[in-house]
């Protein structure tokens, strides 16, 4: 029974997107699809994002801070580095700055404290590293990184995920490290006025990162504090392989923000890359051609919409060996850009600027 609704969920994504193929009249890109090409996309989160939200300086200084993230990533790419290495190294620079929820700037637990969140995953040999709950791992997505590197395990957690940090030589720092003031009174007004997360953080500030490098190999990550008043150990997607973060050469690599209990349960990064690889095995494995932008589109929405349908809002950002990376989310904004060989670089936060 759980193979059948799963093929017939995919059956149902390859037709979206054949659909989507005749109502447009997008053209496939004029490129040799056999030509060495890379592609890379970034978030910093979804969520409530209007104008009206932030003053001019607080929107520039975001739009800065995604585009150092994108261009750190474009730049190993282009200079024929690795998708992972491109992932790992936008990761970082989005931990270390306190505007995102990873990292330095994370999110406060009901009990006040900061728990972070990581995964990794190589879409060339999809081996994958996650861990959850760290406290004291300067760059969580680096830890998640040498558990998929180490191989014996591909979710750690707690004290046993920092032990493992401490004995493979990653930085360490005071609890206190992750703190910041804004985060600190999210927390406390949630608790005085008795409102959910999503009524005190005006977006999911999860980070991550999706790569596609001129070798043909494509990688995900993505890193978290999780949620504003989150309890009794919580979990959410982005540490979930499958959920949260995905890669595989033959379809895509996919890293998602949101609720993640939502993300979960519709398993999203794993339900896009299966839905691009029936649509191109459907339709294009015979002549060889790629998948268009709009066909790549129409998965990743349709996969979005089954999120909604259960409740839950947030995006996702997907990069495939077909073409350039694309974007979907349900919510009025994201923090994403994205950057290709053809010359493609570009910042956005608004739904508007689709």
């Amino acid at each position: 029974m759980a193979m059948q609704t799963l093929t017939t969920l995919i059956t149902g994504l390859a037709g979206l997107a054949l659909a989507s193929l005749a109502t447009t009249a997008s053209a496939q890109e004029e490129d040799d699809p056999m030509e060495p090409r890379w592609s890379f996309a970034i978030h910093g989160g979804a969520g409530t994002l209007t104008r009206s939200d932030m003053t001019p300086e607080q929107d520039a200084a975001f739009r800065a801070a995604l585009q150092e993230a994108l261009d750190a990533g474009s730049e190993i790419l282009g200079n024929g580095g690795t998708a992972m290495d491109a992932v790992t190294a936008a990761i970082v620079i989005m931990e270390d700055n306190p505007r995102f929820n990873a990292g330095k700037g994370a999110v406060f637990t009901w009990e006040g404290t900061n728990e972070l969140d990581a995964a990794v995953m190589d879409g060339r040999t999809r081996a994958a590293g996650a861990v959850t709950g760290v406290k004291t791992v300067k760059n969580p997505i680096l830890l998640a990184l040498e558990v998929m590197k180490d191989g014996r395990h591909v979710f750690l957690s707690g004290a046993g995920a920092e032990e493992f940090a401490g004995e493979h030589g990653l930085e360490l720092v005071d609890p206190s490290y992750f703190a910041t003031e804004w985060r600190r009174m999210s927390l406390e007004r949630m608790k005085v006025e008795k409102i959910s997360a999503l009524d005190v953080d005006i977006k999911f500030g999860t980070v991550g990162a999706v790569a596609l490098d001129l070798e043909g190999n494509v990688a995900a990550g993505t890193s978290t504090g999780g949620m504003t008043g989150k309890r009794w150990g919580r979990i959410g997607d982005a540490p979930i392989i499958g959920a949260g973060t995905y890669a595989d050469n033959r379809d895509c690599a996919v890293s998602a923000t949101g609720d993640g209990e939502y993300f979960i349960r519709a398993g999203v990064a794993r339900s896009i890359c299966l839905g691009l690889r029936f649509a191109w095995e459907s339709t294009r494995k015979a002549s060889g051609e790629p998948l268009s932008a709009d066909e790549v589109q129409a998965v990743a929405d349709a996969v979005m919409a089954d999120v909604e349908v259960l409740g839950g809002t947030g995006g996702v950002i997907v990069v495939s060996p077909f073409g350039p990376a694309v974007f979907s989310f349900n919510t009025e904004g994201m923090y994403r850009g994205r950057a290709t060989s053809e010359g493609t670089n570009e910042v956005a936060i608004y739904d508007d600027e689709k």
